[in-house]
């Protein structure tokens, strides 16, 4: 029961933590106010609302959406029109929150605030559908010679070459590692996390996911045996494997990565948007 309570605690934790309430520096390039004075004012005003921006509604928007189908780096898999979905209504809801303003998306002032600057999402698709949704927000105003895509093992990057931006997308849906063992089994290790993370040094902005993998059931199942230093386990609750897996995560963040230069958001779960595995 004790355990069962902890579990619970732990995951209840994990939420309100990935609750991402945007600090002081967060709202200024939101808002794209290049004024001191307006500055000054825009934090007073957000000091004083303390907008919690997952409070809201969502609002039907004929203006939208910002891109469409055409946009060359949505992958056809993640595509509802390419797929043949007759309907469009659903792209046209914008959030509003509760207590202030979450202006329109403007891609020319997001890359101005973004200069110089990487920004990497990590995790699985979910993270792959916002990365995309990403690059088709802000490609369409590059030239077309000004901008690339690029590979580098797990990981693709959308740059623009003005902005010297690179929007990157890391594939790790456990973020831990996952590696073929003994007779080519699959091991999940939970205390090993290093042959990812060497992607993710040097990034200025890194927003994590990892949830749904750890909850597939056996028949759909990412990997043969756990691994927790050096103990092999055939079978572990997922929530307790889960629990480890995010603490290696957290570790390695705390110890390599200065929070002064790398700015690191945590997503919480999201619905599951395959029917596959929508039982």
């Amino acid at each position: 029961m004790a355990t069962s309570k902890t579990r619970v605690l732990f995951l209840s934790l994990c939420l309100i933590l990935g609750k991402v309430v945007l600090s002081q520096f967060d709202e200024l390039w939101l808002v794209g106010d290049d004024d001191p004075l307006n500055a000054l004012q825009t934090r007073r005003e957000r000091r004083e609302e303390r907008c919690d921006y997952s409070v809201g509604k969502w609002t039907f928007d004929e203006t939208y959406p910002l891109y469409d189908s055409s946009c060359p780096y949505l992958s056809s898999a993640l595509s509802c029109q390419r797929n043949g979905r007759p309907d469009s209504y659903y792209q046209k809801w914008r959030w509003i929150p509760k207590a202030c303003s979450l202006p329109r998306f403007d891609a020319l002032k997001f890359l101005g605030k973004m200069r110089g600057k990487r920004i990497m999402l990590v995790g699985d698709s979910m993270m792959r559908n916002q990365w995309e949704s990403l690059v088709c927000l802000v490609q369409s105003v590059l030239p077309t010679h000004r901008k690339k895509l690029t590979y580098n093992g797990p990981t693709m990057s959308f740059h623009s070459l003005d902005f010297e931006t690179s929007i990157e997308f890391c594939w790790a849906p456990l973020l831990v590692e996952l590696k073929r063992g003994v007779d080519r089994k699959r091991v999940l290790h939970l205390d090993s996390i290093e042959d990812n993370a060497r992607y993710w040094r040097g990034v200025d902005v890194l927003v994590f996911d990892s949830a749904h993998w750890w909850t597939h059931s056996q028949r759909w199942s990412s990997w043969d045996y756990y691994m927790d230093g050096n103990k092999i386990f055939k079978a572990m609750d997922p929530m307790v494997a889960y629990e480890r897996g995010l603490t290696t995560w957290a570790k390695w963040v705390e110890i390599n990565l200065d929070p002064s230069k790398t700015k690191v958001i945590f997503r919480t779960v999201s619905p599951r948007f395959f029917l596959l595995f929508s039982s």
